[in-house]
């Protein structure tokens, strides 16, 4: 393991434990991005304000961070755009498969011990798992 960062990473996981958290308590929502994105594409006048400002946390953050901290660590794309495109692809139509994301269900889901979220999550750990089996190891993309 050479990228090991146990603090940043930690650190990472509070504040997104953090977010999601204070915007239960505040709105009472759940942060799954997918949903919150999928609301700005099919808007209700009083959603807008708080989903807007949550994606553009989201986009503000790493240059924030980059600012603060002096720079991002370099990193390298290895698989083809074609690859990428159809992976996104593949995401987003799990994601609307299983009714949200990793964040709604794997953060804001297993933390209010819901049973769906728990088989979503096992779910998209197999498929990932899964993914990574083949691909790297079996047809070495």
């Amino acid at each position: 393991m050479e990228n090991f960062t146990p603090v940043s990473a930690a650190l990472g996981g509070v504040l997104i434990g953090l977010s999601a958290v204070l915007l239960w308590l505040t709105h009472g929502r759940i942060a799954g991005i997918s949903g919150i994105v999928g609301g700005l594409l099919t808007p209700r006048t009083r959603d807008v304000g708080w989903r807007a400002a949550f994606i553009l946390g989201l986009i503000a953050g790493p240059p924030i961070v980059a600012a603060l901290a002096g720079g991002m660590p370099p990193v390298a794309v290895t698989s083809s755009a074609g690859l990428l495109i159809v992976g996104g692809l593949l995401v987003g139509y799990g994601t609307r498969l299983g009714s949200g994301c990793t964040s709604g269900h794997g953060v804001c889901g297993l933390a209010r011990l819901s049973p769906r979220s728990i088989v979503a999550t096992g779910v998209f750990l197999t498929a990932a798992i899964t993914t990574v089996l083949v691909t790297r190891h079996l047809i070495g993309v």
